[in-house]
């Protein structure tokens, strides 16, 4: 079992008040309301629906690992559109040179423009010489 899989095991044990081995809406709630963040009953018993695979209206093991996971992702996607927001800052839907620039000289990373279309070039798949958001993402992970 991988650490994180353990890590999950332990969580979902602790936070499994009935011992059934699985969580309900009102411990997912619980849960969440653990690491610090405000989850409504409602927005709980939403989240089980949607990662119940037996609706059951539980959620066994493997759906609480989904559910976590998801919202990781969710996280992720997030950040990534306001990482975008920030370099985009024209307003037009897409990195310019010029917006990359002033980004990175504004982070103490100062560019020229012809470097900032060379940065640029490297993820420009449709060659329009801009940054879409799709672009952007895969230039994040790379």
């Amino acid at each position: 079992m991988e650490v994180y899989q353990q890590q999950y095991r332990r969580l979902l044990d602790r936070l499994d008040e009935n011992g059934d081995g699985k969580i309900s809406a009102s411990e997912l709630q619980q849960c969440v309301h653990l690491i610090g963040k405000d989850m409504s009953y409602d927005e709980a018993k939403a989240a089980v629906a949607a990662h119940d695979s037996d609706d059951d209206g539980l959620l066994d093991f493997d759906d609480f690992v989904r559910l976590v996971e998801d919202g990781t992702e969710e996280e992720k996607a997030r950040e990534l559109k306001e990482a975008f927001r920030m370099y985009e800052m024209e307003g037009c839907g897409c990195i310019t040179p010029e917006s990359l620039q002033r980004m990175l000289d504004r982070l103490g990373e100062s560019r020229t423009i012809d470097e900032c279309r060379g940065m640029i070039a490297r993820y420009d798949i449709n060659g329009d010489g801009l940054l879409n958001f799709d672009e952007f993402v895969i230039m994040m992970h790379c």
